[in-house]
């Protein structure tokens, strides 16, 4: 309960642990969490795994509210620290966008598998490790230049990738030309 961005900065209301999910690859479990807010004040909150349909939930009654005086003071504190809130979320969703991608490019590598070229797969790699370097070291200006040049010189490699596989394809659909497209072909009126 609060104004402020992050969680930790809040009063906590209640805990559960949703548990018996499997292990499974990043982003692969889904979560749908729903909150119900009735006409008391009291809030629902139930999360259920959509694999394997576990759920739990937790109830939190209204003698959680605070006071007139603490929500002020909650207030003002969200007030008084929203530029360092929003420092402090930039930060955090820098971290984010760089770990994601670094998740993206390795699973990209792992599934081109023999497609990839070795020394673009080296490349990679060692793209990777900058990365994983400049996410460990918490300065906000690598983690973005990181960022920055991962998305660029991957993108480049998955792009050839990409069109070596196309004009594969292209080879071998054997096309002989007419596929009944317009050819050069004048119109008159």
């Amino acid at each position: 309960q609060g104004e402020r961005e992050f969680a930790k900065d809040n009063k906590t209301l209640g805990r559960f642990e949703l548990t018996g999910i499997p292990p499974a690859p990043r982003g692969v479990p889904q979560i749908e969490v729903t909150f119900d807010v009735d006409a008391n004040g009291i809030v629902h909150v139930t999360a259920k795994d959509l694999g394997t349909q576990k759920s739990t939930d937790i109830t939190i009654t209204s003698s959680t509210n605070l006071s007139e005086a603490d929500i002020d003071r909650a207030v003002k504190e969200a007030e008084q620290y929203a530029e360092e809130d929003k420092k402090r979320k930039e930060k955090v969703d820098n971290k984010n966008k760089l770990d994601g991608m670094i998740f993206a490019v390795e699973k990209s590598v792992k599934d081109l598998g023999d497609k990839l070229a070795a020394e673009d797969k080296a490349q990679l790699e060692e793209l990777v490790k900058g990365a994983k370097d400049d996410l460990a070291s918490e300065d906000d200006d690598r983690i973005k230049a990181a960022t920055e040049r991962l998305s660029e010189e991957s993108q480049k490699i998955f792009a050839k990738v990409y069109q070596q596989a196309a004009g594969a394809q292209g080879a071998q659909g054997g096309s002989d030309g007419t596929d009944g497209a317009a050819g050069d072909e004048e119109f008159h009126q």
